[in-house]
């Protein structure tokens, strides 16, 4: 290499830049000592030209949310702002005055277009800026960070005096998406800025804010900026973008799955939370009601129910007292009891639990079996399968020590924060000094714990007794390189039991879906699960009393169970406890196992009924991009999916799901070409997904209402649509 030759071309480079920044400050001096702009010529202080030396913030791009396949969640987008002209000087392009004249006239006509503003707020402003003689001024609440579909109608009413200014505005595409968990980011009036005001959004605010930049630029009294003028003297650092471990497709699911739950059942609340119990990694996550992040006017609880709620969960907490019991050598599942009522002393000494006949009289409430089931004579391991208090209790008086069963509730990690990155947690209740709460304990009632801890502990029971730390956020990257920053991977928290203790449970609870069993409804044929149904009383501690009328039902199961993969746990808060469906439920572990290609997932029904069971497939999504559409073409031969085909371009440019990416039978294949035009396709059936990749892939947006599947389109297929198309689309 001539190194000589190399440090020329750096000089001229250095020399060039400075030249240009020396004239630009130059420029700045010039005009602001003899009023004249050095380009033109032309005094500054004419009508037209009068301006003033602006020093503003450049603002940092805050970061994207993003999710496993890289997905958009959360971004920022192009907003505007209403500015009005108060300078007469002002002309438009026809030489018509173009600034406001009548403050009320002009008010009225925006109140017209613009939804929820205050008529009176913006005449006011305008008067007040009229007598101070200020040549622009903005207008308040209600005409800040407009969408372009309300720009271009206020642009369409041709209101004299009125423009707009550029901004951004943050914007989630498909909302609600985790909302609680995601949050929301808003502009912030004190700060000047965007910030994050709930949720991952308001946690990882460090990381998605950026750090914003100074300019300085000349401003005409129209708003222009003079050419030449611009010097940015410190440079804006966006923010930094977040992955999630979150899958979107799966995650529409759920979010259609808890609607239905609330709707159907008139719910409360309900949730749901997928995982991989051998990682830890979360893959949906939805908590009910929810709101819209993008209006975010109406949030119906800032608590989450999946993390930060203290919550009585009920007899999903029977695994883990059959887990201790097992692992400190107590157990034979044949071992038999007497199912019905548990009535019971405690020796004054020993503290010893005693249990008693039925009808003896004693300082302690009888516990029952759920809607005053008997079952009779039964072993353990059908206690567990029928779902008997009485069997805990059984278990925790004349088989569990005390202090050992204590032991283990700590090292399950209930009653402490599990650290799950980024994430605000409740660390529930523990209530076990008296003999009540004790044996309530075991069956799920007396102490509290956060659903998140009790997904946790379930991890030990399906990885072979090794407890793996939720975990939501995949990586932290910089958004021009792509660089990781941070990345968290799977992390064992604890080993509470032995691996034979862990499939010893996990074979107990494949019982619980055989006929007559307490999950039966659950089953779904042909996948092979473990599982625990669990039904809670709720505790009010305003009243000190336990509701007489909802209750937590839930359950949880991870597949297949001889192997689990994935961990699914679905619930609601409802008075309807025996006559739910458990469709929502079978809904998600369906795309579950989608998602993430599990084998034994044959069972799930394709998209189209008139296609067998058994014909479902996976694929891995091949590279399309820069190849034929005849390429193409025979490159998706064979695979049975839902290709769409953007444009008729002869080579592809984009394509969705991205390259590696894991497709199944009847999957949603969009591949943008070269075309210089496009026409509208037919929607029918898609999912919020495939909405959000149509946009993402063509530019142009879609309006969506509504849950599910698209059911209607404003647009009829084949017409051709463009930037400025009013896409519309219904969801069922």
């Amino acid at each position: 290499m001539d190194v000589r030759r190399t440090n020329k071309k750096l000089f001229r480079m250095i020399l060039a830049m400075g030249t240009a920044g020396t004239l630009v400050t130059a420029n700045v001096l010039f005009t602001m000592g003899t009023h004249r702009h050095i380009w033109s010529q032309e005094d500054v202080l004419t009508g037209k030209l009068a301006s003033s030396i602006v020093d503003t913030t450049v603002e940092a791009r805050r970061g994207q949310i993003l999710d496993r396949s890289s997905t958009v969640i959360a971004q920022e987008v192009k907003a505007y702002t209403l500015v009005a002209y108060l300078d007469d000087s002002v002309r438009d392009a026809k030489g018509n005055p173009d600034y406001v004249q009548d403050a009320k006239e002009t008010a009225k006509k925006l109140a017209e277009v613009l939804e929820g503003v205050d008529e009176k707020q913006i005449a006011t402003i305008l008067e007040k800026a009229m007598k101070r003689g200020q040549v622009q001024t903005e207008l308040g609440t209600g005409t800040k960070r407009l969408t372009k579909d309300v720009m271009e109608k206020i642009e369409a009413a041709d209101i004299p005096g009125i423009g707009f200014v550029d901004t951004t505005n943050r914007n989630y595409p498909t909302t609600p998406y985790s909302s609680n968990l995601v949050g929301f980011a808003a502009f912030d009036e004190d700060e000047q800025a965007i910030q994050g005001k709930m949720g991952l959004e308001l946690s990882m605010e460090e990381y998605l804010s950026g750090t914003d930049g100074r300019m300085k630029y000349q401003q005409a009294v129209d708003g222009t900026i003079l050419p030449g003028t611009t010097q940015v003297y410190q440079e804006a650092i966006d923010g930094k973008n977040v992955y999630l471990t979150i899958d979107s497709n799966l995650q529409s699911i759920v979010e259609t799955q808890l609607a239905k739950t609330m709707q159907d059942n008139n719910a409360q609340a309900a949730w749901a939370l997928v995982m991989e119990p051998e990682t830890g990694k979360v893959l949906a996550w939805g908590s009910y009601p929810t709101y819209d992040q993008n209006t975010h006017q109406e949030i119906p609880s800032f608590l989450d129910n999946v993390a930060d709620k203290n919550v009585e969960v009920g007899s999903v907490m029977k695994p883990f007292t059959y887990a201790v019991a097992i692992d400190t050598g107590v157990y034979n599942g044949e071992t038999t009891f007497r199912a019905g009522t548990f009535t019971y002393t405690q020796d004054p000494s020993t503290g010893k639990i005693i249990r008693v006949p039925n009808g003896t009289q004693t300082d302690f409430k009888p516990i029952s079996d759920a809607l005053g089931n008997d079952f009779g004579e039964i072993t353990f391991d059908k206690g567990l399968w029928v779902s008997s208090n009485v069997g805990i209790c059984e278990l925790l008086a004349n088989y569990i020590n005390y202090n050992q069963y204590v032991e283990y509730l700590d090292r399950f990690g209930f009653f402490k924060a599990t650290e799950i990155p980024f994430v605000t947690e409740a660390t529930g209740v523990k209530n076990v000094d008296t003999a009540a709460d004790y044996l309530s304990t075991g069956f799920g009632q007396g102490s509290s714990i956060s659903l998140l801890q009790l997904c946790q502990a379930y991890t030990a029971i399906f990885n072979d007794g090794k407890m793996m730390r939720p975990y939501v956020v995949e990586s932290i990257q910089d958004p021009d390189t792509g660089t990781p920053l941070k990345e968290y991977e799977p992390e064992v928290v604890g080993e509470p039991i032995s691996a034979e203790t862990a499939r010893k449970v996990v074979d107990i609870m494949k019982g619980v879906t055989q006929d007559g069993n307490s999950g039966e409804r659950f089953r779904i044929d042909g996948v092979d699960m473990a599982l625990k149904t669990g039904t809670g009383e709720l505790y009010n501690e305003q009243t000190g009393e336990y509701d007489k009328t909802n209750y937590t039902s839930s359950v949880i199961a991870a597949m297949p169970a001889d192997d689990p993969k994935i961990m699914v746990y679905w619930g609601m808060v409802s008075s309807n406890i025996t006559g739910y469906s458990a469709e929502p439920f079978q809904e998600i572990v369906k795309a579950a196992l989608i998602a993430n290609g599990v084998s034994g997932a044959n069972a799930v029904q394709p998209q189209n009924p008139e296609q067998e069971e058994d014909s479902w497939d996976t694929y891995e999504m091949p590279n399309l991009v820069n190849h034929s559409r005849a390429w193409m073409d025979q490159e998706l031969a064979g695979k049975k999916l839902n290709v769409t085909v953007l444009g008729d371009g002869q080579s592809v440019v984009n394509q969705y799901p991205g390259a590696g990416s894991k497709i199944n039978s009847n999957s949603r294949v969009l591949v943008m070409t070269n075309s210089a035009s496009l026409t509208m396709p037919d929607m029918s059936g898609w999912t919020r997904k495939d909405v959000t990749a149509f946009w993402a892939l063509t530019g142009i947006g879609v309006q969506t209402s509504g849950y599910g599947k698209v059911q209607a389109q404003n647009i009829e297929p084949g017409t051709p649509i463009d930037g400025s198309s009013d896409i519309q689309v219904t969801m069922e």
